[in-house]
């Protein structure tokens, strides 16, 4: 498990270099001079040519980019001309308002999903498994932010509910947290329905049966149980998707966190900004596979066994090799 768990780590640290690259060479072939936003469109020539060898503009991309990668590996993402700070210091500052967030819609989904996917075991091919299939394929092709405006105009402005935005109070954050978990509540449903219906056709449930247990009792303390472990690691997953698709719906709901960030420092071409940004999502969603990886091998003896299984046949063939012989 060690050997698997290192190879997934450095696999992890070519994941993010690649992605830290990626990210620096987009967000400077986007057309915008910063230097232009940052003393206006009046400035003269000199004044600009300062601003660009400040900020390391002058030079070739190519010098940029190995000055860029040698700050980053220190921990440096540079300063926020904008907000004229650190940009790492300011996404860190942000960046809990968006794990609660995506904290939140994880419970909403799991708290939904999961009953209705064992729901919908139990009575295969009746209406609320036909409903949930249905729901789970709307849910994935609707736009996120379309589902949040329609949210805000039924619940903020009809019903008055719920607050549309961050100044409303803690209760807040429960439109946009549904806004992100109901597309994948119906995805997890169906994912909980297809690993129970598999586990009730296994002998140890019609044991179970033939012994007397009830059926509740069945289903929620031996079906349950045995899909946890897929369950679990797909939350871990789930948890970096809504990390990522956060940033779109706290745009629409003015929710303080990476989003509204992210856009305003695209829109001002604040280059430290969205870079440390975007690698922070990024080294988020890589840490969360890692954790699922984990998780995956310690709560499934039989990846373990696996896993070992693998080493002592590597083992074994070692000693066999001609060379070692």
């Amino acid at each position: 498990m060690g050997r698997f768990l290192l190879n997934r780590a450095g696999q992890a640290v070519v994941v993010a270099l690649g992605a830290i690259s990626l990210v620096f060479i987009v967000v400077r072939v986007v057309p915008g001079d910063p230097a232009t936003l940052i003393l206006g469109p009046d400035a003269g020539a000199a004044q600009l040519a300062s601003v660009r060898a400040d900020f390391g503009l002058d030079r070739p991309l190519w010098q940029q980019y190995l000055t860029h990668m040698g700050e980053v590996l220190r921990g440096d993402f540079g300063e926020s001309w904008r907000l004229g700070g650190g940009a790492m210091a300011a996404v860190l500052e942000r960046f809990p308002a968006t794990l609660a967030l995506a904290a939140l819609a994880l419970l909403i989904t799991l708290g939904a999903g999961f009953p209705l996917g064992m729901a919908c075991a139990r009575r295969p091919g009746r209406v609320l498994d036909w409903l949930v299939s249905t729901g789970s394929l709307v849910g994935q092709a609707v736009p996120s932010f379309w589902l949040g405006i329609v949210l805000i105009l039924i619940f903020a402005r009809e019903l008055h509910w719920l607050p549309s935005t961050a100044g409303g109070g803690p209760e807040a954050v429960i439109l946009p947290a549904v806004t992100l978990a109901l597309p994948f509540v119906g995805w997890l449903a169906r994912l909980v329905r297809n690993g129970a219906l598999e586990e009730i056709a296994k002998d140890y449930v019609r044991t179970a049966r033939a012994k007397g247990t009830g059926e509740g009792a069945v289903m929620y303390a031996h079906v349950a149980r045995n899909i946890a472990v897929p369950v679990v690691t797909v939350l871990g997953l789930l948890m970096g998707n809504f990390i990522a698709n956060a940033v779109i719906v706290e745009v629409v709901f003015s929710w303080p966190g990476l989003g509204s960030l992210m856009v305003d420092a695209i829109t001002y071409r604040d280059y430290a900004v969205v870079e440390a940004a975007i690698v922070t999502i990024t080294l988020s969603y890589i840490a969360l596979n890692l954790l699922v990886d984990a998780l995956y091998t310690v709560l499934d003896p039989r990846q373990r066994t696996a896993t070992g299984g693998r080493a002592r046949r590597r083992g074994r063939k070692e000693i066999t090799t001609p060379e070692s012989a």
